[in-house]
């Protein structure tokens, strides 16, 4: 246990940087992220790490370097400006244990902007917030990891053991910038992940796939449309049976020890869909984009399986699909279900660092998300607790961090590395 003097110490550095933390936020809130536009965030994160000294390590992802790794996602889509960056920290002598300290510097598109309060990548604060895309999820977390260790330097400490600060791609569609950090060679004795918790630990999620469907029907002019088929009206009953199948994997969460008392731990989600070519013509195709979650009781291969016969059942009892079935595809995230394991020792120096800052016990939490600490318990046997501060509407408009959680996460993170990898003066 750290004590109460170097504990007070620690806290008060990061309350003495937290205004540049403050400002050093927003810049990265301006720059926007979203996928394929990652490079200029990615370079500012870089430079911030070379300034503090950490060995930088900036690479572009190839598919083929992953593509045959346990968790990858399938995507078939350029990655010619998909780039990780890490800032390394390597004592000369380590005695401590080391740590990842990992961060997604993706955000989601930020959809119609009249329809936020201000423009989304223009940061604003109001009533202790930070509002902007990306603030909450998960830019924050970013740079609180960066300020933990600037509040060390600052009193001048170093950590004992190496310390990874990763900043990677592709959280937020298939988590594959966390996988090829792994097959990089990049690993530790625990990783800790700031996703926006609420200053809760995350202890179990569910698994997340996408697919997509895509529908056929058969055009005629409306005057006789009753003699075609129509691909949308086609595509919105297959989608009514995907919801019962929704239904039906949500009953199953009575025998899952971690989500029996969630009230709905399982969401299917069509988050696009398009088709059509006229309005005067019954429309000849239609596709879909669904995003459904998955409980840790089932596997992944299961769930494909269940959800293709769905399709094919519903699309039987159609008189044109029938005869000219849709197709399903599977892009994008095929996420497993993760259950933390093996833990409790790094749990124990997080709830302490969290005991002093917020004079509380850590809670535990179950997430019907995914986040990226599945790759590293799944694929490399490291605990990766997910623990990060209070934001709301992240993905919807109007995101926003609440500063004081930061300010406090901030404190709790540099107090979890003094104490989990030791310290060495600087």
């Amino acid at each position: 246990m750290l004590d109460a003097t170097l504990t007070t110490q620690i806290m008060t550095a990061v309350d003495e940087t937290f205004d540049r933390q403050t400002s050093v936020l927003a810049d990265l809130v301006r720059i926007p992220s979203v996928r394929y536009k990652e490079a200029p965030a990615q370079d500012m994160m870089a430079r911030l790490f070379k300034e503090e000294g950490l060995g930088v390590d900036r690479w572009q992802i190839r598919i083929d370097d992953i593509k045959h790794l346990p968790g990858y996602s399938p995507k078939h889509v350029d990655y010619d400006d998909a780039w990780n960056v890490v800032g390394a920290w390597r004592p000369n002598s380590p005695k401590g244990r080391s740590l990842i300290l990992n961060g997604h510097i993706d955000v989601v598109p930020e959809g119609p902007h009249d329809m936020w309060t201000a423009p989304p990548f223009e940061p604003r604060i109001k009533d202790g917030w930070m509002h902007g895309r990306g603030s909450g999820d998960m830019k924050a977390g970013l740079i609180l990891n960066h300020f933990a260790l600037i509040a060390l330097k600052r009193l001048g400490w170093r950590p004992a053991a190496d310390v990874y600060m990763q900043s990677v791609v592709e959280e937020e569609c298939t988590g594959n910038g966390a996988l090829a950090c792994l097959q990089r060679g990049y690993r530790a004795d625990a990783a800790l992940i700031p996703e926006p918790s609420g200053g809760v630990m995350t202890i179990a999620q569910v698994g997340v796939m996408w697919f997509q469907v895509k529908v056929t029907g058969h055009p005629v002019h409306v005057y006789k449309a009753d003699a075609g088929s129509n691909a949308i009206e086609s595509a919105y009953r297959l989608i009514q049976a995907l919801r019962g199948l929704e239904t039906e994997w949500n009953a199953r969460k009575a025998s899952d020890p971690h989500f029996h008392d969630h009230h709905h731990p399982v969401n299917f989600n069509v988050g696009r869909i398009e088709g059509g070519d006229w309005a005067s013509s019954v429309p000849a195709w239609c596709t879909f984009d669904m995003r459904v979650g998955v409980l840790p009781s089932q596997t992944l291969a299961e769930a494909r399986r269940e959800i293709e016969d769905c399709v094919r059942r519903a699309a039987a009892n159609d008189p044109f699909l029938g005869n000219a079935p849709p197709t399903v595809t599977w892009e994008g995230f095929q996420a497993e279900p993760f259950v933390l394991k093996n833990h409790e020792q790094v749990r124990a120096v997080l709830a302490a660092a969290h005991q002093s800052v917020f004079g509380e016990a850590l809670q535990d939490r179950t997430s019907t998300g995914t986040a990226d600490n599945r790759f590293f318990g799944l694929y490399a046997g490291i605990p990766a607790l997910v623990y990060g501060p209070q934001s709301d509407d992240i993905h919807g408009f109007d995101e926003r961090v609440n500063l004081e959680s930061v300010r406090k996460i901030t404190q709790a993170t540099a107090l979890f590395i003094a104490q989990w990898c030791g310290l060495e003066r600087a």
